[in-house]
């Protein structure tokens, strides 16, 4: 293992955070870095004693002016002690320090304090339920997440690099001067207090023009992902001008907010220099009456100067970053508000892992309304028997998503409860039950990965004659065979493109079912598994799903009711409620709700007139 191995290992970046972000500024930034503190505290000596360095070199050059006032002829023989601890401070000492200094920041602190945040934020980013993504754009969440860790890791390393540094400059320079003359000293320490006053006054203002320019850029950068995320669909609507106006009433926000920082920003420089000036004129103009009072010597003059020019000179690149720091807390403070709702499906301390039996669904008084009376469904009460096979039909709007979602505990039912195997929902892990349940989806997701990758999600652990049986059983293999990307990767290794935007409707649904098949959880949810598929295609992949359904659990939805006709079972919904229930031939005889839909169809699909009835 190499040197920086050893010293980026020094902190764990990827050691789980002990609860949820706290909502307090204080208490959000040491949740972020719990687990750190050892070596951040060590950082914050090294800088601190960098900056003592500064108050070393004031002493050591005003000590060598004083010592040149003796004979020339004899100075080195008489003064060889002073310059050689002289030359040791400035080309031993110095330079260890700071090189020290920098390679605790560079390799300890900075790397894996951003890491450390990225990963606790991702993680807590990762447990949110869906509602918490429906109602936000992707991207402005995921550049919440950059520019939160962005910010508090500056805000760490600058408090060390800088902070740390400038007031062991300060309080070393300030007792150094105190060794001159008392009231050197007293104007100093006024001259402090008048700089940390209008540091109080300038940084609150301009820490709330930064939250607002943080809000400002990350609804821009939302609504730009937005637009470049369905470009197709603006492109069809030629709506391209309609998203420039969008872009730029977002852009123009931004400026604006810009302009308001800007503006107390130059007010602040303003200042800064003009106390700057003051701190050489005091002190170099106190230290010439003293020495012409006879109470201080060239050298004192000499330290005096060396001292007020640095600390000058220090003032404006410290504000700078304090400002800094005060802008960074700004963004922190807006992502807090994005990142750290609590979720309103959680996994109670008691939640246990599922224990699988038969592969039973049971539906108990279930009632969920999205807050609405209108919405949702209301009063389910079913059973799906282990092996069942039942399908669902129902216009848009009828509850079967809603059904599915409670099923899979995308929502906390208002009233009622699900079962599997006898085991409530609320009382087992999450992901735990969703790893006994396979979906396929009519929005089949891709993730922009090799085909390998994607279709392998459904098990991690699948080996490759496993994934490609999988495509085969989908009648995924012979397109994926010939798929090509950009960089020239083909089969099976090359990347589909951000949501398989490469791959056709139907390729992407066969794909998803080749990740289902792969998976071979005992309960199956098909939601209109083959919508996107021709009739070709369909009849081939509907013999296999019946292998593939074979000794399941099985929930289908579909739209194209001559998909379900061999369903044991087939519910009819209507209004959240189930209004019918029995085989396609009963359901058929009995003349309702699926006999209507049934002959109303239109190459197979519910008509438009049925959704509005």
């Amino acid at each position: 293992m190499t040197l920086t191995e050893k010293l980026g290992g020094l902190i764990d970046p990827f050691k789980r955070a002990e609860g949820p972000p706290p909502q307090t500024l204080f208490a959000f930034f040491l949740w972020g870095v719990k687990g750190a503190w050892p070596m951040l505290i060590l950082a914050a000596v090294i800088s601190s004693l960098a900056g003592t360095t500064e108050v070393w070199t004031a002493y050591l050059l005003g000590q060598v002016i004083d010592s040149a006032a003796g004979d020339p002829a004899g100075y080195f023989s008489e003064n060889w002690v002073l310059l050689l601890a002289f030359v040791a401070f400035f080309i031993g000492f110095r330079p260890l320090i700071f090189g020290l200094s920098a390679t605790w920041q560079g390799l300890v602190v900075s790397p894996q304090i951003a890491t450390k945040i990225t990963a606790r934020l991702h993680r807590w980013t990762l447990n949110q339920p869906v509602e918490f993504f429906d109602n936000d754009f992707a991207g402005r969440i995921a550049a919440k997440q950059g520019q939160t860790t962005n910010a508090m890791t500056n805000v760490i390393v600058e408090v060390i690099n800088v902070v740390f540094f400038a007031v062991a400059s300060v309080v070393g320079s300030l007792l150094l001067i105190l060794t001159l003359d008392w009231r050197l000293g007293l104007a100093m320490l006024v001259w402090v207090g008048a700089y940390l006053w209008m540091i109080s006054w300038f940084m609150p203002r301009l820490r709330v023009k930064s939250k607002s320019r943080a809000a400002a850029r990350a609804a821009m950068g939302g609504q730009i992902v937005d637009t470049i995320t369905n470009i197709k669909t603006v492109k069809l609507f030629a709506n391209s001008k309609h998203e420039d106006r969008v872009a730029l009433d977002a852009m123009e926000t931004l400026r604006l907010r810009m302009l308001d920082y800007g503006a107390i920003s130059s007010v602040f420089r303003f200042a800064l220099m003009g106390i700057a000036g003051i701190l050489p004129l005091m002190l170099i103009g106190g230290a010439v009456l003293l020495w012409q009072a006879g109470s201080a010597t060239p050298g004192d003059i000499a330290a005096a100067g060396a001292v007020s020019i640095r600390l000058a000179q220090m003032t404006g690149w410290v504000s700078f970053t304090l400002m800094a720091i005060y802008s960074n807390i700004g963004e922190v403070e807006d992502g807090m508000r994005t990142l750290t709702p609590r979720p309103t499906v959680i996994d109670r301390a008691d939640a246990v892992d599922f224990e699988l039996r038969q592969g039973e669904v049971t539906f108990d008084n279930l009632s969920y309304t999205y807050g609405s009376d209108r919405n949702g469904v209301h009063g389910i009460s079913l059973t799906l028997k282990p092996g069942e096979k039942v399908g669902l039909v129902g216009a848009s709007g009828a509850g079967k998503s809603t059904l599915v979602a409670l099923m899979l505990r995308l929502y906390d039912p208002e009233k009622g409860r699900v079962l599997m195997d006898g085991q409530d929902l609320q009382s087992i892990k999450q992901e735990s039950a969703r790893q006994h349940i396979g979906m396929v989806t009519q929005e089949t997701a891709m993730f922009n990965r090799s085909a390998w990758d994607n279709i392998r999600y459904g098990r991690p652990d699948a080996t490759k004659d496993e994934v490609i049986a999988a495509a085969i059983a989908a009648e995924a293999h012979d397109f994926i065979k010939d798929l090509r990307d950009h960089m020239g990767r083909e089969g099976y290794d090359a990347y589909l493109g951000e949501r398989g935007v490469k791959l056709s409707g139907g390729q992407r649904q066969r794909i998803a079912l080749a990740r289902a098949i792969l998976k071979d959880a005992p309960i199956l949810v098909l939601d209109e598994a083959t919508s996107a598929l021709d009739s070709e295609v369909e009849a081939q992949i509907q013999a296999a799903l019946e292998t593939v359904m074979d000794g399941k659990t099985v929930l289908a939805i579909a739209h194209r009711l001559s998909t379900l006709s061999q369903m044991d079972r087939i519910l009819v919904m209507d209004a959240g409620q189930i209004v019918e229930e029995g085989t396609h031939a009963d359901l058929l005889a009995r003349g309702g709700l699926y006999a209507r839909y049934w002959h109303r169809q239109s190459g197979g699909f519910l008509s438009l007139q049925d959704a509005a009835e």
